[in-house]
Parts: structure tokens; C-alpha cells; sequence
């Protein structure tokens, strides 16, 4: 069974900073792309940014400059450093990986971890 465990969501006021983790554990094979999508109220879910298993990244336009992925393989966690947070970077943030468990790739999923970025 794969779980992945966010933290690091809070209040925050606009042109502050938050740093999200998210560890995955168990029975993971290997993990390729690592990334964050978010989701504001009555939007839908968006991509954020994404990190691969040598370390390659994209980040949606909307970020760009501002916020920055990373992993740490050893560790099993990928984070995303968010600087001059905007109130429109409300959202639920939701961490997920590909992994390979049982000999199948498949996608996970994190429960989600609430920001707000208050003006």
C-alpha cells in the first residue's frame, strides 16, 4: 500500500512564503515523475509543477519565478517552495507521484493540504 503524507499548508499573507513536503512510503518499486496540482473553490484541479526521477522540472506558467520544486530520492519526498505568494494561490494543494508497485506504473495521490494566501 502506497501513502503519501503532505504538510506545510497554512495561513500566509500575500508576498509571504510556504514550503510543502510530501513523503510517500511503502511498498514503492521505483518512483519516476514526482509533482503538486492545486485546486482554488469551484475550480477545477491544476497543474502546479512537476520534477522527474533525474531531476528535470516544469512548473505551470502561472508560477513560474515563484515557486520551485524539488525531491529528495533518498528520502521519498518531493516539496515545492512557494515565494510571493498571491491571494489567487489559494488552493488545495495535492501532491502525487508515478510509481511502479506490484510491477504495475501507476498514479498516487496525497489527501491535500490547504493554503492561504490572504491580502
Amino acid at each position: 500500500q502506497v501513502q503519501l503524507v503532505e504538510s506545510g499548508g497554512g495561513l500566509v499573507q500575500a508576498g509571504g512564503s510556504l514550503r510543502l513536503s510530501c513523503a510517500a512510503s511503502g511498498s514503492l518499486f521505483s518512483i519516476n515523475a514526482m509533482g503538486w496540482y492545486r485546486q482554488a473553490p469551484g475550480k477545477q484541479r491544476e497543474f502546479v509543477a512537476v520534477i522527474s526521477s533525474g531531476g528535470s522540472t516544469n512548473h505551470a506558467d502561472s508560477v513560474k519565478g515563484r515557486f520551485t520544486i524539488s525531491r529528495d530520492n533518498a528520502k521519498r519526498t518531493v516539496y515545492l517552495q512557494m515565494n510571493s505568494l498571491k491571494p489567487e494561490d489559494t488552493a488545495v494543494y495535492y501532491c502525487y507521484l508515478e510509481a511502479v508497485v506490484g510491477g504495475t506504473l501507476d498514479d498516487y495521490w496525497g489527501q491535500g493540504t490547504q493554503v492561504t494566501v490572504s491580502s
